[in-house]
């Protein structure tokens, strides 16, 4: 079951956690900031130990993207890629 959290489309919750942009192309209009709040919501509330962000249809995304799933580490995540475009 799919759920709408601002940003983000929650694909699956839990120890594993599936999240994505809905496939749109161009990421450039994200804030980073509210993206950073609902993922660390998440990875609290569902005792997430893997987040996979799903970048099915994503051809561009802002860098400061990038720097935020890398610094999600530092909370016990494992941060997993799903279809990245090769611009990604």
């Amino acid at each position: 079951m799919e759920i709408k959290q601002g940003t983000l489309h929650v694909y699956e919750a839990g120890t594993l956690t599936v999240a994505g942009f809905g496939g749109h192309d161009v990421l450039e209009h994200v804030n980073v900031a509210e993206v950073r709040g609902e993922l660390l919501e998440l990875i609290e509330e569902h005792n997430c130990e893997t987040l996979a962000i799903d970048f099915t249809g994503v051809r561009l995304i802002p860098s400061g993207l990038l720097g935020l799933l890398a610094s999600l580490r530092q909370h016990g995540v494992e941060v997993h890629l799903y279809n990245p475009s090769t611009d990604i």
